[in-house]
């Protein structure tokens, strides 16, 4: 920011205590101005037009309308607002929501000033940011969700041919351990290539383990 522009913010959240604070936190700050403030997100849709912040500090949970369905009003009314969750959340339905939702960032209210100050300048230059205790909650989340897509892909019998496959096991072997016919082995086989798109068992077990399958 240069001369006397400055940051225009609006602050939602319930709480009064923790809102006022926050205020006064960031009217210390030269680059910002808070220029609303709302106690949940009805009374914020209702003044996001008016006062056209650049960007939303949003808390999720809040009586009326929570932060997670108030975003996704925001997203459909103004696509391009910039919001920033702040909240005391580590859940992590709400996290994935807020991303969903199209949160540009995610923050923790037991940040550091000086983290708040320079997430809010991130998220204006165009980044997304998440505070650094729950990166590793998305990238679970994500792991996990791909991981139960890829189950989704083969039945519970098909990922146990393909766990006896990966010890090694014969046609004739897999049968035995499975107490199912040489012929439904080698059928079960013949899918499994099929649905990952693979050429022979080693490819197979190569992907399948790629996928967290076994």
């Amino acid at each position: 920011m240069t001369g006397t522009q400055h940051v225009r913010l609006m602050v939602v959240d319930d709480h009064a205590l923790f809102r006022r604070g926050l205020i006064s936190l960031l009217d210390e700050m030269s680059e910002f101005k808070v220029v609303g403030e709302a106690t949940n997100g009805q009374e914020a849709l209702e003044m996001i037009r008016k006062i056209q912040p650049d960007l939303l500090l949003l808390d999720i949970n809040m009586p009326l309308m929570d932060g997670i369905q108030t975003l996704g009003n925001i997203r459909k009314l103004l696509p391009e607002q910039k919001v920033l969750m702040l909240t005391i959340s580590q859940n992590d339905d709400d996290l994935i929501d807020a991303i969903v939702a199209g949160a540009n960032g995610y923050l923790l209210k037991n940040t550091e000033p000086e983290v708040l100050r320079s997430t809010i300048q991130a998220v204006m230059a165009g980044n997304s940011v998440l505070s650094p205790e729950i990166t590793g909650k998305v990238l679970q989340a994500v792991r996990r969700s791909k991981t139960d897509r890829s189950r989704g892909l083969l039945s519970d019998r098909e990922i146990d041919v393909l766990k006896c496959l990966a010890r090694g096991q014969t046609t004739s072997q897999i049968a035995a351990t499975l107490f199912i016919s040489e012929n439904t082995v080698k059928t079960h086989i013949r899918h499994i290539l099929e649905k990952m798109e693979v050429n022979n068992r080693a490819e197979a077990v190569a992907r399948a383990s790629q996928m967290d399958l076994i």
